[in-house]
């Protein structure tokens, strides 16, 4: 038996209990440059004590928070376990001495693991052999017993019921191998899952995933990680486990054995040939997605040409398996570590170099807390066999991965064979949901859809080889921070975000969890002004160093020169040891003195641009750090920027927009422009200029408080992917921490634990080579534990769970497509073609395999919730017209396509492109129908366009009269055609395209009693796929229908409402609506604060307002604090002009040298946001609902049954936040619960719902508040149902 070290030379780190240092940052908002003007929100003084206010309250949350993280070395400390018995080399194929099954694999692994000098960092695990009882977890007793016999045959009888399988050969010592292998891996589980061990790797032999519960097949006898996550399960409760598959053969038993058990997770990527390689199954294809409550829970990614390669094998992981696995939160990863799918391995015909290896393997350590167990499979050449196991290896024992070969392209046949799969998983995993229809990519002549290049198999594997084990610096992290840069402050506001205390604050944290006594210290140093030449003037440069000798007022006049800047007599000294203490560490990790570095510097840089100071910041460091990485290597070497602080980086995209050797990506908070810096450079389409064109990547975010799963998924489908092709030399992140949760100025709610694996996964470019310099975040709290994250990940820890994300916000899902679609051109790896339909069985409501089946407690079931294809006709939806130039839509066999009038090719959108992002098919109620023969001879019906989008519904027993419509405009035209072969086929459902356009009214309405209420399902339709209607629609003009819905004020809309809106004769007449005194009411709906009536107003007033379709007058929030969220808050142009008149000069010019100064502040809010300044003079407005919206007309009269003001979500039960739907009147909860209601109205397209907590009214299309006299009758139900009384006003 081999014998191993007893103790392994990994550093120990054991780190001291979290200490949070409290927090002194403001919550002051940064200002905005847009047009060169300026706008003041309040006043400093309210400024400070908003601020104030707001650190006292959230401070709270976000320690407790932090606290309860665990960051005690746990990943550090722990040893990487190796199980390997040389008895296990006692058996072979009697009858053909050349089996490729033979014991020389493993001896040869064993002999490679030794010279590479990592038997000796690897804990000892003593193999043993498995239980007859371990082997009836999933193997037959018959089974058993039989294989137990083969001891005692002989090689006749051997052979003879080897004959009986498929590809099988027989030994007498194969039982007892067979039995050690599976005992084996069961060691590790059980050391893993103790934690005595952090991962494993068992080098065994048989391999077991081909081996059925009654049968020997492909090699294998028993199932040994079958075995392994029963045993699992059974022993130690371990509830959600992630089988990874990469042997280059199907593992059919193991998808045989888990396909209806949702606790397993099993994803496998192979050679498929459309069934021609072995074993020929359909069941091996992209379709099979398993059965009964493991339906989603089995993922293949079916290879159908040989040479798949490094680009291909990393693409599925970043595009299906992580997001799908950060969804799943697997507690063990097992792998079936086949390396026959290795370059130069005969069976397997792949490139997959082990630098392949070694990424796939570090990022499934990011998953289950590091918990992960590879156990070999198959792998037939034994070069590379080896080579593939130790790069493995060394990724587990926390080596950094080496850098991939280039070109990275994934060839056309594996995006194909990746779509097929996300296209078959989409309707069950949120994660696979956000890829959209996006139209082919026209390539350049002679530019081929694939660019691997072929190499012989020794030249790829030794050049692979000498990455992995190149030799490695002996320290991992460098770390340079130094006090004398808190002498940088701001003389006039000791409450400016930018304190001191951020870099004190940070290093303290380290210090307390000792992560400092495993960093390399750095000296620090100043930069020279020669170096600050690389991205700044020298008149810029001399500008700055002037102020060292300036005095107070001149510091104030010359911090007025730029946005958002304060000076002080210590700035210039601190920038200069800002910028040369990250030169010090850049030249440490390209010296070889450190693996990756950490720069805890201030003040920051990436706002500075070449001749500006801006945004707190004066000397652009990472860029400088760049150019002085590429001066210190002699060439322009690839250089990756990302910049993940919440503010874009102008600076940096200017400096390096036509350069072409630096990568700069930035995610950031844009808000359309009006989020600091507040420039359309920060925009998505701004993707560089020159040569540098295609090497700018914004990802803005607007609309929305993002958090970690909007993070998480840019980095996987967007960031990663173009990484890994692009193949930096260094990596340097901008790591502002101010999209941190509890962050003053960001608002957005990124964790520490995120922080940490975005960390991780950047450490898999460079080799490893990337350094964090600090920019942003304002949370004192936040910024430490952040950043401490980010250091703990690169001293080789593993990043902690992320917990139970929700789905990513729909405007970053929209985001990340706009990203996709304007850089696909430029890197192969985002071309991703999900464009045909799904499979037929996507009808589950909404809910994720996760969430339907899942054992953990914190999942509610959903069993029941699914429907068969042959139960769902069709589901009505929406769909978003791209905002692209003027297309056409036609509806063909389930599926929609675009058709460019500009001279671009069709994009086809499926029905489940509707729901991508978060949406599955939902059942839903019958509503307004059309027919062919309603339509008076087969004419062209109304252009009803709402707000761009196009919905289409269905029913079953109603068919409505056509309505009579006006002409329709000259800009916005839209013809719907039902196919002619409704005349001959008349299904039970009949389909209409419902097209309405702002602005444009019916004369006639359908009385809305006639219209069906149905109770959210549907029937099985006959005939659901050969009768489905055909729906073209002509000549949408997007950019048109734009400019038109720009061109309606507020004021218009109301004298259409008068004029179009008609009450229903069987619809009562109601009096206008008024909110109870005494409701008081909390964040719901849109994500707009609601408010209390404000009892200095009469309610007579009140009434009287409501008549009129006026606006209620400011009211208090249950802090009697004004809302002050420009969202909200509407002043008049005098107002606006009477606040700067009597605003305090001094304090205004104290203000401006704060760096708090708003460019925007002759500006008022209510036409920045295009309100109509002329609606309430004189009068502020806490919330401005509209008086009338294009869906009104979508509002079904209150069901017979009546409501139920206390009932609970129909999804998940909850009592909190529901809403009702005024369409079909079921009941879901609101955004800040689980979204139900969000994700109820966005598959169905019923847009306008009630609030039972505060009975307001908000319209998902039209993003606001509602108030109008159609919803009267509803809300004065609601209003007696729950306080017993009419609404005041309410005859």
């Amino acid at each position: 038996m081999a014998s191993f070290p007893q103790q392994s030379t990994r550093k120990n780190i054991r780190n001291s209990p979290r200490s949070p240092v409290s927090s002194t940052a403001t919550s002051m908002k940064k200002s905005g440059k847009k047009g060169g003007q300026q706008l003041r929100s309040q006043t400093l003084q309210e400024a400070k004590r908003k601020g104030r206010m707001d650190r006292s309250h959230g401070e709270e949350d976000v320690i407790l928070k932090l606290q309860q993280m665990n960051l005690n070395g746990d990943s550090l400390t722990t040893e990487t376990g190796l199980v390997y018995d040389e008895r296990m080399t006692e058996f072979f194929c009697i009858w053909d001495k050349s089996f490729p099954e033979c014991p020389e694999r493993v001896t040869y692994v064993m002999e490679k693991i030794r010279q590479y000098g990592l038997l000796e960092r690897c804990v000892q695990v003593q193999a043993r052999a498995a239980t007859e009882d371990e082997l009836l977890l999933v193997h037959s007793q018959e089974y058993m017993e039989l294989m137990k016999s083969t001891q005692y045959m002989s090689e006749p009888e051997l052979k003879s019921l080897a004959d009986t399988y498929d590809s099988i050969f027989l030994h007498p010592k194969f039982y007892e191998c067979a039995c050690l292998a599976v005992g084996s891996v069961l060691q590790l589980v059980d050391k893993v899952v103790s934690a005595e061990i952090q991962n494993g790797l068992a080098v065994v032999r048989p391999p077991g995933h081909h081996a059925y519960w009654e049968k020997m097949n492909g090699y294998s006898m028993f199932n040994n990680l079958a075995i392994a996550a029963n045993y699992a399960k059974q022993n130690h409760g371990v509830e959600r486990i992630l089988i990874v598959d990469w042997d280059v053969h199907h593992g059919q038993s193991l998808q045989y054995i888990f396909e209806d058990d949702s606790s397993i997770l099993y994803f496998s990527i192979h050679r498929y040939e459309h069934g021609e390689f072995w074993p020929h199954l359909p069941e091996s294809d992209s379709q099979a997605v398993g059965i009964g409550r493991g339906e989603g829970y089995n993922i293949n990614i079916p290879w159908n040409k040989i040479g798949m390669g490094d680009a291909d094998y990393i693409t599925a992981f970043l595009q299906v398996l992580m997001p799908v696995a950060y969804e799943f939160r697997p507690q063990l990863v097992l792998v079936a570590a086949g390396y026959d799918s290795a370059v130069g391995d005969i069976k397997g015909e792949m490139q997959a170099s082990p630098s392949c290896f070694a990424i796939l393997t570090h990022l499934l350590m990011s998953l289950a807390g590091g918990k992960v167990i590879l156990s070999l499979e198959g792998g037939y050449n034994l070069q590379a066999l080896a080579e593939g196991v130790s790069a493995s290896l060394k990724i587990l024992l926390g080596d950094p991965c080496p850098r991939l070969a280039v070109p990275f392209t994934p060839c056309q046949s594996a995006l194909e064979s990746i779509c097929a799969t996300i296209m078959a998983h989409r309707p069950y995993w949120k994660g696979l949901q956000n890829f959209s229809a996006d139209k082919p990519v026209e390539l350049e002549d002679g530019e081929a859809a694939s660019a691997i290049t072929k190499k012989e198999f020794a030249e790829v594997l030794q050049e692979s080889v000498a990455e992995v084990f190149r030799k490695l610096p002996s320290e991992r992290t460098a770390l340079v921070y130094d006090e004398r840069m808190k002498e940088h402050y701001n003389m006039w506001d000791s409450q400016h975000p930018e304190l001191p205390q951020r870099i004190s604050c940070i290093y303290a944290q380290h210090e307390s969890q000792q992560l400092t006594e495993h960093c390399l210290r750095i000296p620090v140093r100043s930069a020279t002004e020669e170096e600050l030449q690389m991205c700044h003037s020298l008149k810029y440069i001399q500008t700055i160093k002037s102020t060292v000798d300036m005095k107070a007022r001149d510091l104030h006049r010359q911090s007025d020169e730029y946005i958002s800047i304060y000076l002080s007599p210590k700035t210039y000294d601190c920038a200069l040891l800002a910028t040369g203490s990250t030169f010090n560490v850049v030249e440490a990790i390209l010296t070889g003195k450190a693996q990756n570095g950490v720069a805890i510097v201030r003040p920051p840089g990436h706002h500075a641009e070449k001749n500006m100071a801006c945004g707190f910041c004066f000397f652009n460091t990472v860029a400088l750090s760049a150019r002085y990485a590429q001066k210190l290597m002699g060439y322009k070497m690839k250089v990756m920027i990302l910049d993940w602080d919440i503010h874009h980086g102008n600076g940096t995209q200017h400096i390096f927009e036509d350069d072409p050797s630096v990568l700069y990506v930035s995610l950031h908070r844009y808000d359309h422009g009006l989020f600091f810096p507040s420039s359309e450079d920060a925009n998505y389409d701004m993707v560089g200029r020159g040569e540098g064109e295609g090497f700018n990547i914004n990802i803005p975010w607007s609309n929305g408080r993002m958090g970690n799963p909007e993070y998480i998924s840019a980095f996987l489908r967007v960031v990663m992917p173009v990484a890994y092709e692009f193949g930096p030399e260094l990596v340097l992140v901008s790591a502002g921490f101010d999209a941190a949760q509890g962050d003053p100025l960001g608002g957005y709610t990124v964790t520490p634990e995120a922080y940490a694996h975005m960390t991780h996964m950047l450490s898999s470019l460079a080799g490893g080579k990337v350094i964090v310099v600090l920019e942003g975040g304002y949370n004192l709290t936040s910024i430490s534990e952040s950043m401490s994250m980010c250091t703990w990940t690169l001293l080789g820890g593993t990043p902690p769970d992320l917990g139970r994300m929700k789905t990513p916000h729909l405007s970053a899902m929209q985001s990340i497509s706009n990203v996709i679609g304007v850089h696909r051109k430029y890197w192969s790896s985002l071309r991703l073609q999900v464009t045909e339909p799904v499979a037929e069985d996507t009808s589950i409501q909404g809910v994720t395999p996760a969430q339907k089946t899942s054992p953990s407690p914190e999942v509610k079931s959903a069993e029941g919730k699914h429907r068969s294809s042959s139960e769902l006709h069709m589901s009505p939806c929406t769909l978003s017209l791209p905002a692209s130039p003027e297309q056409t839509i036609k509806q063909t066999d389930g599926s929609l396509t675009f058709h460019d009038l500009s001279g671009s090719s069709e994009q086809v959108v499926d029905d489940d492109s509707f729901h991508q992002m978060n949406l599955t098919p939902k059942s839903v109620m019958p509503t307004e129908l059309q027919t062919s023969e309603q339509i008076s001879g087969d004419k062209e019906i109304s252009d009803k366009i709402i707000a761009s989008s196009v919905q289409i519904y269905v029913d079953q027993e109603h068919l409505q009269k056509s309505t009579v419509v006006q002409e329709p405009t000259e800009g916005i035209r839209a013809t719907v055609e039902l196919a002619k072969s409704l005349d001959n086929h008349k299904p039970a459902g009949q389909v209409t395209a419902r097209m309405q356009s702002v602005g444009q009214r019916t004369e006639e309405q359908v009385p809305t009693d006639q219209l069906p209420v149905g109770q959210g399902s549907v029937e099985q339709i006959p005939g659901s796929q050969e009768n489905v209607e055909q729906v073209t629609a002509h000549t949408v003009s997007v950019e048109r229908l734009s400019a038109e819905v720009e061109s309606i004020t507020i004021s218009e809309l109301k004298s259409k409402e008068a004029k179009a809106r008609e009450v229903s004769p069987n619809q009562s007449k109601t009096t206008p609506f008024c909110m109870s005194e005494s409701l008081s009411s909390v964040p719901v709906g849109g994500a707009r604060q609601k408010v209390k009536s404000n009892a200095s107003v009469s309610k007579e007033s009140r009434i009287k307002a409501k008549e009129e379709n006026e606006i209620l007058p400011v009211a208090e929030t249950e802090d009697k604090a004004v809302v002050s969220n420009p969202v909200f808050q509407e002043k008049t142009h005098q107002e606006c002009n009477v606040n700067s008149a009597v605003s305090d000069p001094q304090e205004e010019l104290l203000g401006e040298a704060t760096g708090w100064s708003n460019v925007l502040r002759s500006v008022p809010f209510c036409q920045l946001f295009g309100n109509d300044v002329s609606l309430e003079s004189g009068t502020l407005y806490a919330v401005t609902p509209l008086p009338w919206c294009p869906h009104l007309e979508t509002v079904h009269p209150v069901p017979s049954s009546g409501l139920n003001v206390l009932q609970t979500c129909s999804d998940c039960g909850t009592e909190r936040e529901n809403w009702v739907c005024l369409v079909c009147y079921q009941v879901y909860c609101g955004r800040y619960v689980n979204e139900h209601m969000l994700m109820h109205g966005l598959s169905t397209g019923h847009l306008l719902v009630l609030s039972y907590t505060d009975l307001s009214v908000w319209c998902y299309g039209c993003e606001s508040y509602v108030h109008n006299k159609v919803l009267f009758e509803v809300q004065n139900t609601a209003h007696r149902l729950k306080y017993g009384e009419h609404m005041a006003g309410f005859n």
